[in-house]
């Protein structure tokens, strides 16, 4: 009952190393915070579209790395696979990166042009599980009529506020794709990613229209529907009779969800979700440099734990000679070092916490990045501070094992 008052006497004696102490600890754990949370961010915006995507098998290119750099196969690939039991419909997807003009310019040097990601399906399937594309579908049956992704960056300007304050007598919002005209004919909502600024749906044949250039023949995703009830590794199973060699990953030569037959790669949506989150994750720097920004606030708050520990156990090194004088071990002495490093790990995490709530508010609106905090990484950083606190003060207590009563006195 006494050594964790004497532990909170000891660091409050000393406020303004407390503060210093709790504000160090603070920095720490939002620098951590931070990293993790864009890390996380990168990854959720990333999956977000492959995730509100309706089907249970999905077909790419083996040429495809992500979706921002897609190479596009034959379409009658994705009509292949109707021939298979088990199948209930497919659906077409193509993706591009079109030059959008921002409508609203006017008042600047140079008219404000971003590349922007755009979406071409065939507006009778229901595909998207994304709120707006269901209630908008019909509207893109229309020829150069798209919509907009109301949580695409404010770059490409107040569409969502200008769309939602049009009355039937005015005007609609129109602009241009990859020097092509387009209405804005609704909005739906998906996100940008760290691959794509901003969204565009639209139906299959506008986006040929948009991108001339492209076969209309050439798909970039093929997405696969199942009856009720199919079991899918055994549909799975079945696409493995599609016409073409089977090439063999040695990596994937046991993976029942992901498999290339000739010139088209077969995945689950799991595998489809993953193929993703890999090339993130393996092929890009971008995951390494978040896990080193953890590492670094993990390291830097180790150290200023540590000089506030080995400063406080200093100062105090003759009455910690004098209760090894009284009979005290050395053991209760290092729990006492240790109750120290507790209680400044938990009081340094609260402040650091609450600050990084808002500061992922203020993130996530300047980005539309999907950053907000969450409970296991809020578990994850409190465990972080402890460990870090923990390890300073067991460097820390190797002073106060020096301390002897006859050198002291």
């Amino acid at each position: 009952m006494f050594a964790i008052p004497l532990a909170w006497l000891q660091l409050k004696r000393e406020k303004i190393r407390l503060l210093v102490a709790l504000a160090g600890i603070g920095f720490a754990v939002i620098l951590m915070f931070l990293q993790l949370g864009f890390q996380d961010a990168l990854f959720d915006s990333a999956v977000t579209l492959h995730q509100n995507i309706e089907g249970d098998i999905f077909l790419v290119s083996p040429q495809s790395t992500s979706l921002i750099a897609m190479k596009s196969f034959p379409e009658r690939r994705l009509y292949q696979s109707l021939g298979f039991a088990g199948v209930k419909s497919i659906s077409p997807i193509y993706i591009g990166f079109g030059i959008w003009k921002n409508p609203y310019w006017q008042g600047l040097p140079t008219p404000q042009t971003r590349s922007i990601l755009v979406l071409g399906t065939n507006p009778g399937d229901t595909l998207f599980s994304v709120p707006g594309v269901e209630e908008n579908r019909s509207k893109i049956r229309l020829t150069d009529i798209v919509l907009f992704d109301s949580a695409s960056r404010p770059e490409f300007g107040p569409i969502p506020e200008k769309l939602q304050s049009l009355s039937p007598s005015d005007p609609p919002i129109r602009t241009e794709v990859e020097s092509r005209q387009i209405e804005i004919g609704g909005l739906f909502r998906l996100g940008a990613s760290f691959g794509a600024d901003g969204n565009l749906m639209t139906s299959d044949l506008t986006f040929h229209r948009i991108f001339p250039s492209r076969d209309p023949r050439q798909i970039d995703i093929g997405v696969i529907k199942l009856e009720p009830g199919a079991d899918l590794y055994t549909s799975l199973e079945r696409f493995k009779n599609l016409p073409g060699e089977r090439r063999i990953d040695p990596k994937k030569q046991d993976n029942r969800e992901d498999f290339v037959i000739g010139d088209v790669r077969v995945m689950s949506k799991a595998a489809f979700i993953a193929f993703e989150m890999n090339y993130w994750k393996d092929s890009t720097a971008i995951g390494f440099i978040f896990t080193l920004g953890t590492a670094i606030g993990f390291i830097v708050g180790t150290v200023i734990v540590y000089q506030i520990l080995y400063t406080d156990v200093a100062d105090h090194l003759a009455e910690y000679a004098t209760l090894k004088a009284m009979g005290y071990k050395n053991r209760y002495l290092l729990s006492v070092v240790f109750q120290e490093a507790i209680i400044l790990s938990v009081m340094g995490y609260i402040p650091g916490y609450v600050l990084c709530i808002g500061l992922y508010h203020l993130t996530r609106n300047a980005t539309s990045l999907p950053l907000a905090m969450t409970l296991s990484r809020g578990i994850f950083v409190l465990c972080l501070t402890i460990l870090m606190c923990v390890i300073s003060g067991t460097i820390a207590v190797r002073k106060v094992q020096q301390a002897d009563p006859a050198d002291i006195f």
